[in-house]
């Protein structure tokens, strides 16, 4: 393998501005999350969320009057949402928590690297920015910077929006450090095998078996897909790997869509409406698992712990789980890990 080591130091001209480089920089991305669950402080980023047009396609002259509306009403909701799952020792969403944590052990993992390793942790929305983080590792002498958006299967309203914010911060700097985006890994072996021996553990330590498990991934509307976005292809790759790493039929796990927004069509089936109708149609016991999440967060445990498993029982269902995302485990670990020493070949070993 061929490894770029810097140049040796070397007596600098006079009146030179000072650097400092030669080591490289891992920064892990995912979306979000509000700073606190009061109305304001949700609304701030429910804006910067619903302002995203890569999030919201919809043309701004008719988007625009919809978003103030929403921005009227929908932080009050969601505030009490967020505020069932908050994490009130750290005052801080569990997403933050976790993501915060991935960095800390990605550090430790890939301290054994040359030349030196510098791992960081950004949102795309909320704190800490994007560009803050690419400048704190350019700071640290990170001439060369990995960007591992946390969304194992690509999509534009997550994965593009987190190069592009990238590449807004990059163009506002005068020496731009050298990047890579990691690659989608929806079918990393690493990733199915993590997400293989999760499921076999939780499973395990649940007091029922269940008779269906639902593989519910983030929705997008289907316009989206109809433009050419992959999003809908990975997801069913990633399920059905899962499948065959599990030995299952068909039919003991299925691939759902949840988090529909608006009225329009959507990926389907929807997550809610295959969770009542399993239900209706006689299975008792049901479990979830959200493979596209790779960590918690009010998506797995405010929506599907508590929406989806609520739907389920008034339908008739009568016992629910939802399986813990890979998170900090060392399952989830493992994956991320893979991801990012596959990337940074060539640039560190």
């Amino acid at each position: 393998m061929n490894v770029t080591t810097p140049i040796p130091d070397m007596p600098m001209p006079t009146k030179h501005p000072p650097f400092v480089s030669g080591k490289v920089g891992v920064l892990i991305v995912n979306l979000g999350t509000p700073e606190a669950t009061d109305y304001w402080s949700m609304r701030r980023y429910l804006k910067e969320f619903l302002s995203d047009r890569r999030v919201i396609e919809v043309p701004r002259a008719i988007w625009g009057p919809i978003l103030q509306i929403i921005l009227l009403r929908r932080p009050a909701a969601k505030g009490r949402d967020y505020a069932a799952i908050w994490n009130d020792e750290r005052d801080e969403g569990p997403l933050k928590t976790v993501t915060r944590s991935q960095s800390e052990k990605l550090a430790a993992a890939l301290a054994d690297m040359t030349p030196a390793v510098v791992v960081d942790w950004a949102m795309r929305y909320g704190l800490p920015p994007i560009a803050e983080r690419v400048a704190a590792l350019q700071a640290a002498a990170c001439d060369r910077i990995l960007v591992i958006p946390l969304y194992p299967q690509y999509c534009a309203a997550t994965t593009a929006t987190v190069c592009d914010k990238l590449f807004d911060a990059l163009k506002a700097m005068r020496w731009q450090p050298t990047v890579r985006i990691a690659a989608p890994w929806h079918d990393d072996p690493a990733y199915i095998g993590a997400l293989a021996r999760s499921m076999r553990e939780s499973l395990a330590k649940l007091d029922f078996e269940p008779e269906v498990v639902l593989a519910s991934f983030h929705g997008i509307p289907q316009d989206y897909f109809d433009k050419g976005d992959p999003y809908y292809c990975q997801c069913a790759k990633t399920t059905r790997l899962l499948r065959e790493a599990l030995g299952w039929e068909e039919d003991r796990l299925r691939m759902t869509f949840q988090s529909r927004f608006g009225r329009g069509e959507w990926l389907k089936p929807y997550t809610a409406e295959t969770v009542q109708e399993l239900a209706q149609s006689g299975v008792k016991r049901l479990a979830v698992v959200t493979p596209g999440f790779v960590a918690d967060c009010l998506e797995t445990l405010e929506e599907i712990g508590v929406e989806n498993a609520g739907y389920f029982k008034e339908a008739g269902g009568e016992q629910f789980a939802a399986l813990p995302c890979l998170n900090d485990g060392a399952d989830g670990m493992a994956a991320i890990e893979a991801v990012a020493r596959r990337e940074l070949m060539g640039w560190a070993r």
